[in-house]
């Protein structure tokens, strides 16, 4: 039987107000971090160029090469995470809302990577730590100068990203390193593009037969189990997860939906390992 993830935490509706308190407990006044306490604050790159380069190199149509990355590239991730880390926490908050969330999900999947190599090899990151899930409770984030302490992947995913942004299309860009997961584009997110970068992940991720597919002779729709794990951040009152994928999908299906309300099925994920 499959394991619901822990790290898909609380859903919006009548348990979203425990996904506020754990943003609200993340935001609280960022802790000083050391270019404070010099009254020196470097400059970021908001590019992402570093992680960019490295995406560029080591990944090809969403499939990691984390052999060759541990061995010859860590010290360009370890940069690229160091820059993260040394953010001038007086400044993140008049970071523009593209800014701050091409930010954390870019963080999302670098630590992730980062997560992988430190335990490479690895068939899967359900096999990381002794309890099931665990690499995504694990502390190891050390980005100290958002809220005085480590963060963990969890931390990231529910207590920012789905708690602040209020972004369902996130859930198409943040990658768990797995089969299952979306396709790991081979570039950084960027606030300048960031609209764009969504909207497609969100219709590669959709239109992607592996992970959902409509049947128009039974009338089923196929989901991911991300739909089902995170419905609350894709329904509203007013409209369903067919409502919310039907736009993204191929206008015969989307025709047909329209006309009749499908049923809907979730697939089993496969945790494999999203390596070559």
């Amino acid at each position: 039987m499959e394991t619901r993830p822990c790290f898909s935490g609380v859903k919006r509706g009548v348990n979203g107000f425990a996904v506020l308190i754990l943003g609200l407990a993340l935001i609280a006044t960022p802790a000083r971090g050391e270019n404070d306490k010099d009254g020196g604050c470097r400059p970021f790159d908001h590019s992402h160029a570093a992680w960019s380069s490295i995406l560029e190199q080591y990944t090809r149509e969403g499939r990691v090469d984390y052999a060759r990355l541990k061995k010859e590239g860590e010290e360009g991730l370890a940069s690229y995470l160091a820059s993260l880390e040394s953010v001038c926490s007086q400044r993140y908050p008049s970071w523009s809302k593209e800014q701050r969330l091409a930010f954390w999900i870019n963080a999302y999947n670098a630590y992730t990577i980062k997560l992988i190599l430190d335990n490479y090899p690895v068939k899967s990151i359900r096999s990381i730590g002794t309890l099931p899930l665990a690499a995504f409770r694990k502390s190891f984030v050390p980005i100290g100068w958002y809220h005085g302490k480590n963060l963990s992947l969890n931390d990231i995913e529910n207590g920012i990203l789905r708690a602040l942004f209020e972004e369902p299309r996130i859930h198409f860009a943040i990658v768990c390193a797995s089969e299952s997961c979306p396709t790991l584009r081979s570039e950084a997110y960027r606030a300048t593009d960031l609209e764009r970068q969504l909207e497609e992940s969100a219709r590669a991720f959709i239109r992607d037969t592996t992970k959902n597919r409509f049947d128009a002779d039974a009338n089923k729709l196929y989901l991911s189990k991300i739909f089902d794990w995170f419905k609350g951040d894709f329904v509203t009152a007013k409209s369903g997860l067919a409502d919310f994928v039907a736009p993204y999908m191929d206008e015969t299906a989307a025709s047909h939906m329209a006309r009749k309300d499908p049923k809907i099925r979730f697939l089993d994920y496969d945790w494999s390992l999203n390596g070559k």
